[in-house]
């Protein structure tokens, strides 16, 4: 089983921290223009609570993602709370993208995105991976489809 490149748990821990200051920002305007009274350290433990869940929840989520290239699907692990297994045979694969979004690309990491058939949109997104192993997964789930494609052939 493959995991995802480290770094990934830096952008979900700065998305975490990110969240919390957000919330610690409102609950900061309520302190300060609430009609009735909040305690000042109100934003302090809200805030804290965010950010210890948060960051809590990015590095169990980080531990808890997998990926498989099985023999004839794509296999992937993930989920902190409700465990998710996904199997997408490579005969349903349509088409690959290899994504990297800003924040992505000042971390140095990519995506892979795989859209199957009967779907309206990406049914499977591998993110946390670095620019070279997104393009390799893609090419390697390309070149996998089209084999299963034949082998499927009427």
């Amino acid at each position: 089983m493959n995991r995802l490149h480290p770094r990934i748990r830096l952008l979900w821990v700065a998305r975490a921290v990110v969240f919390a200051l957000v919330v610690g920002g409102f609950t900061s305007a309520a302190v300060l223009f609430a009609p009735f009274s909040i305690p000042i350290y109100a934003p302090v433990v809200t805030g804290g609570f965010f950010l210890v869940t948060g960051v809590g929840f990015a590095l169990l989520r980080y531990r808890a993602w997998r990926y498989e290239l099985r023999d004839d699907s794509l296999y992937l692990q993930r989920g902190v709370f409700t465990k998710v297994n996904t199997v997408v045979p490579f005969v349903r694969i349509q088409h690959v993208d290899s994504a990297r979004g800003p924040i992505e690309r000042l971390a140095g990491l990519a995506s892979t995105i795989v859209y199957t058939a009967g779907s309206r949109g990406a049914d499977v997104s591998i993110p946390g991976l670095t620019p070279d192993g997104a393009e390799d997964l893609q090419e390697r789930l390309k070149r996998l489809a089209i084999r299963a494609e034949g082998d499927d052939a009427v």
